[in-house]
Formats: structure tokens, sequence, C-alpha cells
């Protein structure tokens, strides 16, 4: 008996772009390499067109498409993946050309979340983006096969399979925001809790392979993964971090943000990213040593004013300062650079973000009358007692304590 082993070679990818000069489309074209890595096929080669536009119907010009054809036969390529998001009028005209599968930047960063959703609400979201964006791109010959409108040679026996597709599509992405409304009344649930229970959360944010899971490992162990892909991190993590000054405050790692972020999975993701509109600091990471440095960090922002982050306190933290640096000439008021992975500058970053953070707790002089005891009992088991005095009038404490504590008893105040 012989035995053979499957092995299934990577798709061949050639990645495609038009140049209208609205931005750096070399740039763009070394992620979409990133991408297409990460969700594992091999790139072959690159082909590029400067126009005003694309074209409606084909995307390239007729003569430049006709080349992308000839190099896909030649080359033996799987995939056409393109630098924008294609309608799918164009979608369908550049298979019927090149004769491989053309797919779009928005739907490889689709499959990249469907690889790495590990959560229940990571998977219910990726695939209420998925269908969202795949509902108009059903094949079909729409409205000629229709049986269900009027006139003649509409009557026949019922549907479409194009219209029943739609109808159960419709219906999937209605249970699929009905299922996200429950997680999303659990998750304000949990954040209106930890609001009442006075504990304060820091936000990690950043552009997508910052090093923002190396980070949250390093101050918190939190075993997160971590891999030099792009979203290697999807589902959010939270961890207890102890500051210089002994407060603890949540840690939360999110997913990274990536230029041109589809809108469909902002909206989707948009429960989870509200983490950082309920936070109380932010800090947005981003990989110094890429020369992208500057333009990762006003991504960043841009998506943060998005989602009203506007007004929070931001740290930025200019993560691998122990490679060389492209960031030398970002001038970030109240910056502070690092290396994760080697654990340089985190006791700085730790003191920062306790000076940043306001305070919790505060030095008072109480005289709390001999009736209520329980205020007494209170601020001795949870503040620190510097001095206390039986008076007349009631028992006076000298004390820290945490500033909601203080507030509850403001009346005995000094």
């Amino acid at each position: 008996m012989e035995f053979y082993e499957n092995k299934q070679e990577p798709e061949k990818a050639v990645l495609v772009a038009v140049d209208t000069g609205e931005y750096d489309c070399d740039a763009s074209l070394a992620e979409l390499e990133e991408l297409a890595v990460t969700a594992g096929a091999q790139v072959i080669g690159f082909l590029t067109q400067k126009r005003d536009k694309p074209d409606n119907a084909l995307f390239f010009g007729s003569g430049r498409l006709n080349e992308l054809a000839e190099y896909c036969e030649n080359n033996e390529a799987d995939t056409v993946i393109v630098d924008s998001e294609l309608s799918p009028t164009q979608q369908r005209n550049m298979e019927d050309a090149v004769k491989v599968r053309v797919i779009d930047r928005t739907t490889l960063i689709l499959d990249i979340f469907a690889q790495r959703a590990v959560s229940n609400e990571g998977k219910l979201q990726v695939e209420l983006a998925q269908l969202k964006y795949n509902l108009p791109r059903l094949a079909g010959q729409g409205t000629k096969l229709s049986r269900l409108g009027g006139g003649i040679g509409t009557r026949g026996p019922g549907e479409t399979k194009l219209e029943s597709d739609k109808r159960h599509i419709r219906r999937r992405i209605k249970s699929l925001e009905n299922e996200l409304e429950e997680l999303e009344k659990r998750r304000n649930m949990q954040r209106a809790r930890r609001e009442k229970d006075r504990v304060e959360t820091v936000v990690i944010v950043g552009y997508t392979n910052a090093g923002k899971s190396t980070l949250m490992n390093r101050l918190t162990q939190a075993g997160v993964l971590v891999e030099d892909k792009l979203f290697a991190t999807l589902d959010p993590t939270s961890r207890a971090l102890v500051l210089p000054d002994g407060r603890k405050v949540m840690l939360i790692d999110t997913v990274g943000f990536i230029r041109r972020l589809p809108h469909n999975l902002v909206e989707a993701f948009k429960s989870t990213l509200e983490e950082a509109v309920s936070a109380k600091l932010i800090l947005n990471v981003c990989d110094a040593s890429d020369p992208e440095c500057g333009e990762h960090l006003e991504v960043t922002e841009k998506l943060l004013e998005e989602l009203g982050c506007e007004n929070k306190p931001i740290i930025t933290v200019f993560n691998k300062c122990d490679l060389p640096c492209d960031s030398a000439g970002l001038r970030v008021p109240g910056s502070v650079g690092i290396s994760a992975l080697r654990g340089d500058g985190l006791d700085t970053l730790l003191e920062t973000i306790a000076k940043t953070l306001p305070p919790s707790r505060a030095r008072v002089k109480m005289l709390i009358p001999y009736s209520d005891g329980a205020a007494a009992a209170a601020l001795r088991k949870d503040g620190a007692v510097f001095s206390e005095d039986y008076r007349a009038d009631g028992l006076f404490l000298d004390v820290t304590a945490d500033v909601g504590l203080i507030d509850r008893y403001s009346s005995y105040c000094i």
C-alpha cells in the first residue's frame, strides 16, 4: 500500500490597481500584498494603469485588461486581486475577460477577518459584513427571470433562485443584527457595571501589525496571539493592569485599523470599537520603523474621530524603537517611544499613563457623626487613614480614598 501526501498549493495571485493620484498607489499595493500573503496567497505579479478614474464597466481600459488576461494565462494565475472596491458589473466583466477569479480589496479583508474570528460575537460580525457586501453581488440574470412581476411573460411557477437567495440572505442579516443587538446590550451592561464600580479603562488602538498585542502581553501576560501578519488579533481582550501609583485599570486590546477600511466592517465592528468611546484613556500605538508611520497615525486618528473619540486623552506610543526608525521627524507632544518586544521604555509608558489619567483618589478631612458608623467603616476599609480623633461632635478622619467614595460622604468633608 502506498501513501501520498496531499499538499495544498497557495493560490497564485496578481495584484492590480488604477492609479488615480488620490493616494499613494505603490504604498497601497504594498499593503495589499501583505494582506494577500496574510490570506494565504502567493503574489506572482503586479499590474497598474494611470487613469482619471476606473472604467465603469471593465475597471481597466480594454487594452490593459487584455494584457492582464495574457499575463494570467502565461503564469497560471488563480486569482486577480483589485486594490479597490469593485461594482458587481466590473467584477463580472473582468472575470469574463481574464478567465480567473477576481476579488477586490474588501473581499480580501473580509476573508482574513473570517479566518481570524474566534469569539461568537466576532464570527457573527464577520458574517454580517460578508452578507451585506455580497447581497448586491449575487450572480444571476436579475429581473429578466422574475415570476413575481406583472404583465406578459412574468407569470409562472414562483420566485427565481436569485430572488430566493436574496430573501434568505435578508432574513439571515436580520437574524444576525438581532443577535448582535443582544450582545451589544450585554456589552453595554458590562460597561455600565464598570462605570458604577469606577473601573477605569485604557484602550490600545492603532494600525494593524503595529505591535498592540505584543504590548498587551508584555504589560499583562495576557497570552494574546502574536504574529507578524495583518489582523492577527480580531477579538478584543481585557486584562487588569496595575500602575506605578497603585491604581488598577482595565487594559483592552482592539482590532487593528487599516487605510480604506470597508464601511460594512466599521459598522459590523462598531460595538467592539466603542470600547474606545467609553475609555478614560487611549493608547495610539504605531510602528516607528514603518516609512508610512505618519500616515498610519492619521488613519487611526480619523477613525477615532468617526467613533466620537476626538476629545479623549490620547497617548501616542511609538513601538519597535529598537529597529531603525522612520518616525524621528514626527513631533507628537507627550508621545512615548518603546520596544514592546524587548521591554524598553515600558516604565516611562506606565508613568505617563498614571499621570494622564484623571486622579481617582484624594486626601480629605472629614467629621463623621457617630450615628453613621457605616461611613467610618467604609473609609477605613477602602481608604488609607492617616489619623483619627474622637471628638464631641463626631469622629474626625484624615483619609485618602477613592473619589467616588469621597463623593458619597461629601457632606462630612471639612
